[in-house]
């Protein structure tokens, strides 16, 4: 498959526009159902959603990462691993339903024993979606990707939303998480040319095995370790205190992941394909950090700034609590891009041992931290998240220090322009809190202040992925004019 700038840059467009409508559509359902609902019931969907979360990391098994490395899948791979998918799925949706009344019961909340259940189902379609979803970014069909998650979410949506205004409360999240997942598999059946065969290989299963299982040790790890927070905050303190740590996540992940898992799904292909030719490798990594950075570190410190309005605009006044948690997640989300970036290079190089090796070193670092702020509170917990991500920079960023020659200096000086402009956005933008203003004032003016700053320092200092981003927008505009 030939790679070029342009088929990049154009799956990067498709694959955001894909992640960014399922979530968009997914946060307006959650803003309903958080105005409607009270905190301590959002803490209870929070610790449910924490058992799904990890077994849906056992149905994908890593496997579907095994199917974008390896060069040369056919039907037999695929379909090896969709039936392999399904029958971990299975599993795992008899243990989530036949241990759900104890864990119910430890944590005195009894309701979450039906809900855990139904949500539960979603794992068998998760299975069909994640071969799907492997299969489209193998070829780089995002643009279909983008075509069927849409209309797929938009069903959920619509069923989440009418269940909501209807009260139905807790079930209305329930089911759009439910027909969510349903809808963009029975999509996707439609609108994909891929086909399953009646055919399963153990050879070819051990092959894509060797591969994947270390992929999933490592994202099982990764699971685990951004999960249990929550488990140790709902059993420790209210679930309202959850809900409201959950929130102040939530607000940063949507921009963080959006962005990042947008780059990665489309890098990971493409880096897998140019895997034998490292100054390439090296050179897309560069292009991908610098670009990530870009977008998202404005963003970040934007919101820090305007957290407050933010949230008593869309949640009301009872959610106030989550405001320091937003900003927090914020810091600790802001130098993700660089890390991200590298732990994708390194798996599309077939290095999935490093991989788990990275994750297992940070895991350790990261579980000696949680423990010592779990006896100092709940924001000491969110804290120590700051801590963690700064210091897993030093780890995540040392193998391509060796593999690809992408030393600490040049990877730390590729998102520092990004980073000083962002921070000097922020200064500028805080001056509007010394005024007396509504909160649809204050976020309007802030909002359109903070993107005119930011693009007229990136013109006037004449960033690199601000010339890149123009050039490419004006390429596609002049192709598309002809």
């Amino acid at each position: 498959m030939s790679i070029n700038r342009r088929s990049v840059f154009s799956s990067f467009i498709w694959k955001f526009l894909e992640r960014s409508s399922v979530q968009v559509v997914s946060f307006v359902v959650t803003i309903v159902l958080a105005r409607l609902l009270t905190p301590e019931d959002y803490g209870s969907i929070a610790l449910v959603l924490v058992f799904t979360n990890l077994a849906a990391v056992f149905v994908e098994g890593g496997l579907n990462s095994a199917l974008i490395q390896k060069k040369d899948c056919d039907a037999v791979d695929y379909s090896t691993i969709l039936y392999f998918s399904l029958f971990v799925s299975f599993i795992a949706y008899l243990i989530l339903f036949f241990s759900a009344t104890a864990l119910a019961n430890y944590y005195d909340r009894p309701e979450l024993c039906p809900v855990m259940r139904v949500i539960g189902v979603s794992l068998f379609f998760n299975a069909v979606n994640s071969v799907q979803n492997a299969y489209l970014s193998k070829n780089l069909l995002f643009k279909l990707l983008f075509k069927s998650s849409f209309l797929g979410v938009c069903m959920s949506a619509f069923v989440g939303i009418s269940m909501a205004y209807l009260g139905c409360g807790v079930w209305a999240l329930v089911a759009q998480h439910v027909v969510s997942s349903f809808s963009i598999m029975m999509v996707m059946w439609f609108t994909v040319k891929w086909r399953p065969v009646l055919s399963f290989s153990g050879e070819r299963f051990k092959v894509l095995f060797n591969f994947g299982w270390k992929i999933f040790i490592s994202n099982f790890t990764i699971a685990l370790f951004d999960n249990i927070r929550s488990l140790i905050i709902g059993k420790m303190y209210t679930p309202s205190l959850l809900a409201f740590f959950d929130k102040g996540r939530q607000f940063p992940s949507l921009i963080m992941n959006n962005i990042n898992s947008s780059i990665q799904s489309v890098m990971f292909p493409v880096l897998s394909i140019e895997q034998d030719n490292q100054e390439a490798v090296k050179s897309m990594m560069r292009r991908s950090t610098k670009v990530s950075s870009y977008v998202i570190f404005p963003l970040l410190v934007g919101m820090i700034v305007i957290a407050k309005p933010m949230i008593i605009l869309l949640m009301t006044e009872k959610w106030i609590d989550a405001v320091p948690f937003i900003q927090i997640f914020c810091v600790a989300f802001m130098l993700m891009p660089i890390q991200n970036v590298n732990l994708v290079a390194i798996k599309a190089l077939g290095y999935s041992d490093i991989s788990l090796k990275l994750e297992l070193y940070k895991k350790g670092v990261g579980t000696i931290i949680l423990i010592i702020s779990i006896f100092l509170g709940i924001y000491a917990i969110a804290w120590g998240i700051v801590v963690y991500n700064f210091i897993c920079i030093i780890i995540n960023l040392y193998p391509c220090r060796k593999l690809l020659n992408y030393s600490y200096r040049e990877q730390i000086l590729d998102v520092l322009p990004s980073l000083a402009i962002s921070l000097v956005m922020g200064v500028a933008i805080y001056g509007f809190s010394c005024f007396t203003l509504n909160s649809i004032t204050y976020l309007s003016l802030e909002i359109i202040c903070g993107a005119i700053v930011y693009l007229f320092l990136s013109k006037i200092f004449k960033l690199e992925p601000f010339l890149y981003l123009l050039e490419l927008s004006i390429s596609e505009k002049e192709r598309r004019g002809k």
